[in-house]
This record gives C-alpha cells, structure tokens and sequence, in this order.
C-alpha cells in the first residue's frame, strides 16, 4: 500500500514512517499542509494519513481542497482533539475517519487498512494465489502448499508486487519505484539480491520453480 503521512511534528512522523515501512508498505511524508496537498493531488496514494493542526494549511482544509478536485483518496485524520463535534467536523471536511491522539500504531493501521478495503480500488483483492503460492495481503502471511515461508518486509512488498502482475515481465524499473520507491537507478545489485532470498525462500524443497527470470527484460512470477 502507497502511503502519504502528512505530519508536522518530526517525531511522530518519524515513527509512523518506520512503522508503517516495517509493514510492507511504502511510505512518503510532508511536514506541512501545502506540500502535503501538492503531493496528494499530484500523487497516486491508496491512502492519506492527515494531521488536523498543520503549518501553512490545516489539515481539514487540506482535505476539503482536494474533495473540491475530486480527489477521493480516503484519508485518516490525526488530532488532539477528540470531542464529538471536533469528529463531525473532522468527517464533514471529507475525512474518512477521525483518530484522536495519543494512538496506538496498531489500532491506526487497522483503520489504514479498512480505508484501503472500502476505497474500492483495483487493488482490493486481499488474497493473492499463483499456483500453490498463496499471499494474504492484511496478515502477512505467505504459504506454499500450505507450508508458511518467513519473509523480511521488503521480501514481502516484492512478492506482493510480483504476485500483483502474475504472468507478466516485471521489469527492473517497476520494482525500484514500486517496491523500492526509487525514481532513479542506483546502479547496486539490490533488487538482484532480493530476487535471489525470494527465490530461494518460496522455492526450496518444492519441485516446481514459480520466480522466473526473463533474460534481458526482468522476472514474472507463474505457477508451473
């Protein structure tokens, strides 16, 4: 999942980015409410995590501005305040749903997810399945042949990401901007490495080889 956090406060942003990161998902952070909205009407995100009291805009503002575009990538507000009415207001402005602070991260990933699940995207499907590879996209779990394979986060997105495309060439720069959310190639052997723990964690002990490697153009993930 594609993740804006629009959060002035350094630490807390620093802390949801790593923790939202350690979950598999890709995270961008804007520190003040014009470059937050800059980059949610510009930027293809599943889901925008709002500070209500921002610098330059707040964050209801923020939110109404986008809803005036069109813009209905749902969005979770974060605020102190936690009354009633401070919620209605929250909701009213085009929020999705309204978190009152201190939060616990767990409680606030849950309701990213719920987010994600009612937006109605392409990407709802929760379940991926390749042949006897199975990858359930809320848990966290992978399993073949109903063996469950431990997988480091990144290891995930990227089994994520190739199981999204199943039966299609991925080539290596759709993995750096979608799984590494690089716009540029660093010239390493990164994605070359992960491919290669991938492989060997979802295919070793099983006769069948699923990860593929397209000389010259990339990998596809296919069952047999």
């Amino acid at each position: 999942m594609k993740i804006l956090v629009i959060e002035d406060d350094r630490e807390a942003a620093d802390y949801l980015e790593k923790a939202l990161n350690e979950v598999g998902h890709t995270v961008h952070v804007a520190r003040d409410g014009e470059s937050g909205f800059v980059l949610a009407d510009n930027g293809e995100y599943d889901v925008l995590v709002v500070d209500r009291m921002l610098p330059k805009r707040d964050g209801l503002s923020l939110i109404a501005g986008l809803r005036s575009r069109g813009n209905e990538t749902p969005a979770l507000i974060l605020s102190a305040l936690g009354q009633v009415d401070d919620r209605v207001t929250g909701l009213r402005a085009g929020g999705d749903d309204y978190l009152t602070k201190p939060y616990a991260f767990t409680e606030l990933l849950a309701r990213v997810e719920v987010l994600k699940r009612r937006s109605g995207s392409k990407d709802v499907e929760m379940i991926y399945r390749v042949g006897d590879l199975e990858l359930d996209r809320l848990s966290h779990v992978v399993k073949r042949a109903g063996q469950e394979v431990t997988l480091q986060p990144r290891e995930f997105r990227l089994l994520e990401y190739l199981m999204r495309h199943a039966g299609q060439v991925v080539t290596r720069t759709m993995l750096l901007e979608n799984v590494w959310d690089y716009h540029f190639d660093p010239q390493t052997n990164v994605i070359d490495v992960h491919v290669s723990r991938l492989r060997g964690k979802i295919e070793k002990g099983f006769e069948t080889p699923v990860l593929h490697t397209v000389r010259g153009a990339g990998y596809m993930l296919k069952a047999g």
